[in-house]
């Protein structure tokens, strides 16, 4: 582990605690804790960041989605082919990641953004409704499989930030599940995009294990934390949550575009 200061791993802690409560809810924990992250550690390579932010975020993402499984109408199996597509893109974006400039991304992800959460403001139902009892229609479940999970996981791989707020909106709008239910599905697909994306890092040696191993069980904490809240709160709090995630997400995006 590098020489960091007690104050800035303290600090580094609390972000990992913050970020795990805002990845559980609505994702978007990466919008904080890549930043501090880089804060943190200014000399560090941008692949190591990326790489020990995966390591810390799989495990806050993998006990969020066990609160959820316990306690949200979930399919699993569905979750896991969505995951499964997800997984392979995550590692294509994360060998890919060391060649391709975010300042190319940026502006594309900012538009689309803005454009998200304009939607959500105009269409106050968005997500709060009860999802079909009935099966789903199977081209609906292949587009799930391949935009969602093939799609996001390459995005994952490749930049990260915002990809558990992509996943919700995504699951929403596309199989028609409200907030909660996409939540949950999100954290079994994001276990799978962070376990792809950090095994690529880690092969590429790209892993502070030590930084990530502290920093993970306080990000396991506020996982846990963010899971039971929204399951208790339901989800018109998802959705102010997720409004205040994508707008701050806008600003951080922006700023790095324009500052």
């Amino acid at each position: 582990m590098p020489d960091i200061p007690l104050t800035v791993l303290v600090l580094l802690c609390l972000a990992a605690l913050v970020a795990g409560w805002i990845d559980a809810v609505v994702g978007g924990g990466g919008l904080l804790l890549i930043p501090a992250l880089l804060l943190g550690m200014p000399q560090a390579p941008a692949a190591q960041v990326l790489g020990t932010n995966k390591a810390v975020a799989i495990v806050g993402t993998t006990g969020a989605a066990v609160t959820y499984v316990r306690r949200a109408p979930v399919r699993v199996g569905r979750a896991l082919q969505i995951g499964l597509a997800a997984l392979a893109g995550s590692m294509g974006g994360a060998f890919f990641a060391a060649g391709i400039s975010s300042d190319v991304l940026r502006p594309v992800i900012l538009v689309v953004l803005l454009g998200v959460a304009a939607f959500v403001l105009l269409r106050p139902s968005f997500g709060t409704g009860q999802p079909p009892a009935g099966p789903v229609r199977r081209a609906r479940v292949v587009t799930a499989i391949v935009l969602v999970g093939g799609g996001i996981g390459f995005y994952d791989g490749l930049f990260g930030p915002g990809t558990g707020t992509f996943l919700v909106l995504a699951l929403t709008a596309v199989l028609h599940l409200d907030l909660v239910t996409a939540s949950a599905t999100a954290k079994i697909v994001n276990v799978c995009t962070n376990a792809g994306a950090l095994a690529m890092f880690a092969y590429q040696g790209n892993v502070l294990w030590q930084l990530a191993a502290l920093m993970a069980a306080f990000n396991l904490a506020g996982a846990t934390l963010g899971a039971r809240m929204a399951l208790s709160k339901g989800a018109e709090f998802v959705r102010g949550v997720l409004l205040v995630v994508v707008l701050s997400l806008v600003a951080k995006l922006a700023f790095d575009q324009w500052a």
